[in-house]
């Protein structure tokens, strides 16, 4: 169950409509520019940026900036070391903070940021920014900005938070489908996956499009009495109705199929499309991963030593028992390791490491 805030319906409303814009593009400035107008009204802000950054605090980063320009942004070199929000974000992911709580407005006034923004236009009165955990090695920062002299409240706050977890796989998800902005696109790029293929379904039971390698992983994945009349897996035309009802907040982490099979862990990742005209599609994403895969350099330079071969045991398909015997350490000392893994690598459970592992290993 996701907890929500304390909104108001108006809210709530406003909120709706910001989550089925991110549901629509493929790209991350599509997504941006299509969130901007509900995220403004909700968070009650005048303008937003977001800041893509490989490498955690290394300088490397990536402005984003839908709707009217936003010089300072542009010159961000010149401003980075005055950036006092940088600090407490990435000191805790995920939790929205406001100028107001990190000094008096009088000393904000005085700040070398709002300065330069009075200079180079327009003013930036207030902040409001939350760190996005995206995935091991790439985080993404979130400004909202008001250019009257009025604070972001704690409600605006709690708006803003209500999101971020939908925006973080929305980002996620543009990364994952980035380029590949047709069907055609789709087959195109997974025709040179062997152990990969796609289904294209239009709920509840149409088969649109499916990419040459997936009748071979449909007859090997399922039997003849597993397969609906259309043709569709009945495992996976299940899952996909109970997509399809649910609101944005259940599909958290329920968008993936997983069996495993030998020393393998077959996937199917659904991913709704967006529709300019008729009805929505979902495409099926089918992998085949081996269960024993090497641990990312990326993952592994955020991890402690002890965690890092707790994440190898996690990747070796190993149950916290086996994790403890093998290490010699109880099963609870395994789980706090595997939590705080969990939490490390912004990853949501055992198969969402997994996937990222592969995917950092070998693009799936």
């Amino acid at each position: 169950m996701v907890r929500l805030p304390n909104l108001t319906a108006a809210e709530y409303s406003l909120r709706d409509e910001a989550l089925l814009a991110l549901h629509d593009p493929l790209s991350l400035p599509e997504a941006l520019k299509a969130l901007r107008p509900h995220l403004l009204q909700l968070a009650q802000a005048d303008a937003m940026a977001l800041c893509l950054m490989e490498g955690g605090r290394s300088p490397g980063y990536e402005w984003h900036v839908p709707g009217h320009r936003l010089p300072i942004l542009e010159r961000y070199d010149e401003v980075i070391k005055h950036d006092f929000f940088r600090g407490p974000i990435f000191a805790r992911p995920n939790w929205v903070v406001r100028d107001s709580q990190l000094m008096s407005r009088r000393k904000f006034e005085g700040s070398f940021i709002r300065q330069r923004s009075i200079e180079l236009g327009p003013p930036m009165e207030h902040i409001m920014a939350v760190l996005l955990t995206i995935r091991p090695g790439v985080v993404a920062a979130l400004a909202l900005y008001r250019h009257l002299p009025r604070p972001f409240s704690a409600q605006n706050a709690d708006a803003l938070a209500s999101i971020t977890r939908h925006l973080s796989r929305a980002i996620r998800k543009c990364g994952v489908t980035q380029g590949l902005a047709t069907y055609a696109n789709i087959l195109e790029e997974l025709y040179r996956r062997p152990n990969g293929a796609i289904l294209v379904v239009e709920p509840p039971h149409r088969e649109v499009l499916r990419s040459p390698n997936a009748a071979v992983l449909l007859e090997q994945w399922f039997a003849p009495s597993d397969l609906h009349s259309s043709g569709i897996p009945l495992p996976l035309k299940e899952q996909l109705d109970a997509l399809v009802r649910m609101t944005p907040d259940a599909r958290l982490g329920k968008d993936t199929w997983v069996r495993m099979h030998g020393n393998c862990s077959r996937v199917v990742r659904f991913i709704e499309l967006r529709a300019p005209e008729g009805p929505r599609k979902w495409a099926l994403m089918m992998n085949e991963l081996p269960n024993s895969i090497p641990l990312p350099e990326q993952m592994k330079c955020e991890l402690t030593p002890t965690e890092v071969t707790v994440a190898m045991g996690v990747l070796s398909n190993w149950n916290d028992q086996r994790i403890a015997e093998e290490l010699g350490i109880s099963r609870n000392t395994v789980k706090s390791h595997v939590k705080s893994i969990f939490a490390t690598l912004r990853v949501d459970g055992r198969l969402d490491l997994l996937y990222q592992a592969a995917r950092l290993n070998m693009p799936v």
